[in-house]
């Protein structure tokens, strides 16, 4: 391994400074020194003058010199013609991606801290995401933000995307200076939630590795960036050469492959929720089936805190953490647990939901729980005689075959005369046989309106996604008996238990939780595919993105050693017969405005 990551040298190369700029007291590069020497480096904007101040803290691997409008341009300048509250009131000039803008927060009181992790923008060091040394500086970095003069000893951290999804593992170790935490869009359990959706290896995470993780590792120094605030390369100074720069980092791509099944691998980057005590406010996305919706439901509903609370909006990703409707809603409640402004944050429903029309419609909605006590869990049965999905089961004994690299099988409920809301988790149980000894199963919520066209949704990291999705390998069917529910089944993915070609196998499968109100006159259908999702018309084409959107958005599992041609490119069946019927079990909520 190369020893520039520890050498004194290169944490002398950058050397902290503050200034006055903007209305803010920003100090560029702080040095934060970790206990094995490691000094990571931070960059803090606070209020003018003397005085103690709560804290909102990010640390992760985009690098804090990196602004939102120079790395990611498209994105930026979607949102803000979309959303022009986002930029409006603030320079924009300290805006980077996927944390707060210190304009808008340092005026009302706050500090705000942005950390490179370790091996990432300007702190040196081995970079391995989500890894427990990541996480112990995380902890050690809220530590010393709860000590510095400037603050008040009370520290939140706010963030989205991974800024979301390390606080759930933070928190988890409990510091002592950490007061709430703000998990907009994460995930919590990085084997289901991102790595392997029901054991099938995701494409994201490795794409998203190399062109938004290593793109600005510590060490890229003079082949990077420059900050268009600060003039210093983004990714330095030192400038390593690609040996260098791949014996400082975990190659995950090869650690995925490594790691099948949920060992110590995945559990050592996933939290214990049960030991989250902090008060916490979990926002999801209802459109961000792959990786931004599932965590965000689990983490509020296993986190021990007794003050929690859950938020659920649309749209795309990033809007609502930079839009007046979030910033506000964050703003109340860390204003409750930093500052201890009596604001009525206590009063705060513990579940705020944008109910999701067509059209990107959401109508705000205030409820008590999760799920909703007043569910109607329903079984529709899925029946092969009409396709129907089914209010009873069918006695027939019959089967039905599909090949996996076409469009699957599709089973629809009856046309409504009233609306019918679906809102929470969502599961499926079927009863599968396969040509060969595996089999992947990709379940598609999909509505389509009167005139047959499939009504989309703009998702989190798509422009035309799905109600809903959910997968499952065949070979990791086995359930945890302790944690499965009847409407969350729960995969253990502790042993893979290889098909006998032809032989028939139950398959209990989850669905990740959806909000839609079905109009009247429209349809609701289950896909049963053997591979993603495809929406119906032509992909769209989106400047600067890197591959077209068909949607799933990178979220797609095509993997040629994950899924070879051999195994999952067969045919697949679907049985049905007395004491083997498939059904889907819907999350209906009564009495639904006409």
């Amino acid at each position: 391994m190369s020893n520039h990551a520890l050498s004194p040298s290169l944490n002398a190369a950058i050397r902290p400074r503050s200034e006055v700029r903007d209305g803010m007291q920003i100090d560029w590069d702080a040095e934060i020194p970790m206990p094995d020497g490691i000094v990571l480096r931070a960059d803090i904007f606070r209020p003018l003058g003397e005085g103690h101040h709560p804290v909102i803290l990010s640390m992760g691997p985009y690098a804090k010199g990196l602004a939102f409008q120079e790395g990611f341009k498209s994105m930026w300048d979607r949102m803000v013609a979309a959303h022009p509250d986002v930029p409006a009131g603030s320079s924009n000039k300290y805006q980077n991606w996927e944390v707060v803008d210190p304009e808008k927060w340092v005026p009302d009181g706050y500090a705000c801290v942005r950390v490179d992790s370790r091996g990432a923008g300007r702190s040196p060091g081995r970079m391995d995401v989500w890894s427990p040394q990541e996480t112990q500086d995380f902890y050690d970095c809220i530590e010393w933000s709860g000590c510095q003069p400037w603050s008040n000893g009370k520290v939140g951290l706010n963030g989205i995307s991974y800024y979301a999804m390390n606080q759930w593992q933070v928190a988890s170790l409990q510091p002592p200076h950490l007061a709430a935490i703000c998990v907009w869009e994460g995930a919590a359990d990085f084997y289901r939630d991102a790595y392997r959706h029901g054991g099938i290896v995701s494409m994201m995470p490795l794409r998203w590795y190399g062109r938004q993780v290593l793109s600005v590792q510590h060490g890229l120094g003079e082949r990077g960036r420059k900050s268009v605030v600060t003039g210093e390369w983004i990714a330095g100074p030192p400038t390593l050469s690609d040996d260098e720069l791949k014996a400082n980092r975990g190659e995950l791509e090869i650690d995925v492959f490594e790691h099948p099944l949920d060992d110590a691998y995945y559990k050592d980057r996933s939290p214990q929720l049960d030991k989250v005590v902090v008060p916490l406010l979990s926002a999801g996305n209802w459109g961000g089936q792959g990786l931004h919706t599932r965590g965000n439901f689990e983490g509020y509903v296993q986190a021990a805190s007794k003050q929690k609370w859950l938020e659920v909006h649309g749209l795309a990703h990033w809007p609502h953490f930079y839009t007046d409707y979030g910033r506000l809603l964050q703003k109340r409640f860390f204003d409750f647990f930093l500052k201890g402004e009596r604001n009525g944050w206590d009063r705060q429903p513990p579940v705020q939901l944008q109910v999701r029309h067509p059209g990107e419609t959401f109508v705000q909605r205030d409820e008590s729980e999760w799920p909703l006590a007043r569910t109607a869990w329903t079984r529709y049965y899925l029946d092969p005689a009409g396709m129907a999905l089914a209010p009873s089961a069918s006695d027939a004994s019959c089967a039905l075959d599909f090949d996996t690299t076409g469009d699957g099988l599709s089973f629809s409920l009856p046309l409504q005369n009233r609306p019918v809301e679906i809102t929470g988790p969502i599961a499926c149980k079927l009863f599968v046989s396969s040509q060969t000894n595996d089999a992947d199963i990709f379940l598609v919520l999909r509505v389509y309106d009167p005139q047959g066209k499939e009504v989309t949704f703009h998702g989190a990291l798509d422009p035309q996604t799905p109600v809903a999705q959910g997968w499952l390998r065949a070979s990791h069917r086995k359930l945890d008996a302790e944690r499965s529910l009847p409407y969350r089944p729960y995969h253990s993915h502790d042993e893979i238990e290889p098909l006998v070609p032809g032989q028939i196998y139950e398959l209990d499968i989850e669905i990740w939780p959806t909000c839609i109100v079905v109009p009247p006159g429209h349809r609701v259908c289950l896909d049963v595919r053997g591979k993603d999702y495809h929406c119906d018309g032509p992909p769209v084409i989106i400047p600067g993105a890197p591959y077209p959107f068909t949607g799933v958005g990178p979220f797609s599992h095509t993997h040629p050693l994950d899924r070879p041609a051999e195994v999952f490119e067969a045919r697949t069946t679907l049985h049905f017969a007395p004491g083997m019927q498939p059904y889907l079990l819907l999350p209906i909520i009564p009495n639904v405005p006409a």
